[in-house]
This record gives structure tokens, C-alpha cells and sequence, in this order.
């Protein structure tokens, strides 16, 4: 049903399997709210189960917050998400050693906004789970979910950034002035 609701609307999913039961997937670029949209019935054409970061404020909303976690959400509290964070790590964790599947989606720049740079959760959830990365394209100009591939992190962030560069070279947002750079925030100055 979702393949056959994508394709009315013009777009396709473009993947050829995941490589191990557990990761995060970063789908960028997030411009517009029918990224949303697009995104979950791309999740229901892959089949996969997968979870979904989302901002708590959404989820305080009658019947829609539930709506969200029914769809596989949980609510983050974007002003301070370090505990989110560990907590999906040793989920993760457990997950690998279980061998359940688990799958995290999120998007890096964590706002439909520009800003100058990616969050670190999504970096810091894969590196310190030792899980792959999904790279997700939300290609508006082919119309396409596209998965270009994944990523062992190594720890190196200006390496690592640079392979997450080159993936995403070329894909452009529903609102492509709005798409945020390739790269991890600048750290807040501490004086």
C-alpha cells in the first residue's frame, strides 16, 4: 500500500537491504514537514520497523502524540537530549545482543530550519553503539527515498564528515535554501 501511495505521488524508494539488524539512519535533507510524510510511508515500503526521534513539544498534543509513538516515536527533549542520547545507546546495545531489530531514522539537523551544521546525536548513537549508518537521501528533484549507503564510523569526525559530504552531494531538499551544511555544529563558545 505504501509503495503504491509513493508511486501515485511520483516518488520511488530506492534500496537494496539493510546490512545488519540494528543501526541509525540519517535522512537529510529535512526542509519541509511533508518530509514527514514522505518518510514514514518510505519506512512502510522498506518494512522495517523503524524508530523515529522526535520533538517532545509533538508529542504533548491529544491523540497525535499518540499517534506518534504508535508509529514508532520518542519524544526528545531538544534543550537537553545527552540523556537521550545514552539511553539509546544502551538500547542499542541491548538490541545488538539480543539480536532484535532496531533501527533509529532521524534527521542530523535536528529542524526543518538551516542551521550551520548537524547535531552530534545521531553520530554519537552509532559510534558508541558500534552499529552502522544508514544514509538516507530525501531526494526532491528525482523524487526518490534513496538509502546511498552506509557508514562504520571511525571516530575521525572530519573524516567521517566528509564521507557523509560526498553521499550527499547533489540531493536537494523540498526547500533547498533551507538545507543545512554537511558538518557538525560549531561548539558553543565556553568562556
Amino acid at each position: 500500500m505504501a509503495h503504491l501511495l509513493l508511486r501515485l505521488a511520483g516518488w520511488r524508494v530506492v534500496e537494496d537491504g539493510f546490512p545488519a539488524r540494528q543501526g541509525v539512519a540519517i535522512v537529510y535533507p529535512h526542509t519541509s514537514n511533508w518530509d514527514f510524510v514522505v518518510g514514514v510511508l518510505a519506512k512502510w515500503a522498506i518494512g522495517i520497523p523503524v524508530r523515529f526521534w522526535g520533538k517532545d513539544t509533538l508529542f504533548d498534543v491529544p491523540l497525535f502524540g499518540r499517534w506518534l509513538r504508535w508509529l514508532g516515536g520518542i519524544p526528545i527533549e531538544r534543550r537537553s537530549p545527552r540523556g537521550a542520547v545514552g539511553a539509546m545507546v544502551h538500547t542499542m546495545r541491548e538490541a545488538v545482543a539480543r539480536d532484535e531489530l532496531l533501527w533509529l531514522a532521524l534527521s542530523p539537523e535536528g529542524t526543518r530550519r538551516r542551521t550551520p551544521g548537524w547535531r552530534s546525536g545521531f553520530y554519537r548513537v552509532a559510534l558508541d553503539a558500534d552499529v552502522p549508518l544508514a544514509l538516507v537521501a530525501l531526494d526532491y528533484s528525482r523524487r526518490e527515498v534513496r538509502v546511498c549507503g552506509f557508514l562504520r564510523l571511525s571516530g575521525d569526525a572530519a573524516r567521517d564528515y566528509a564521507c557523509l559530504a560526498e553521499a550527499f552531494a547533489g540531493v536537494r531538499g523540498l526547500r533547498p535554501a533551507q538545507a543545512s551544511p554537511v558538518q557538525a555544529l560549531p561548539k558553543p563558545d565556553t568562556v
